[in-house]
């Protein structure tokens, strides 16, 4: 009677391994919300802080400074 009882506890045991590995990739898809996408800027202000703006709050694009005037912003 022991040996019938061995390979039932097994055949269960994979089958509760398999349902909750499944459910487990199932709940990784479907459960977790997908996170919103940040559309923010990293800035340097003129007195060296680092901040975050949205890049709705930016006017335009604007243009790419040259070497000589950075170094005369940084001074």
């Amino acid at each position: 009677m022991q040996e019938s009882k061995k390979p039932t506890s097994r055949k269960k045991f994979l089958l509760w391994s398999a349902t909750i590995i499944s459910s487990a990739t199932v709940f990784k898809f479907i459960g977790t919300p997908k996170k919103k996408k940040n559309d923010t800027v990293k800035m340097l202000t003129q007195d060296g802080k680092l901040v975050e703006i949205d890049k709705k709050l930016l006017a335009s694009p604007g243009k790419q400074i040259s070497d000589k005037e950075l170094q005369q912003w940084v001074k």
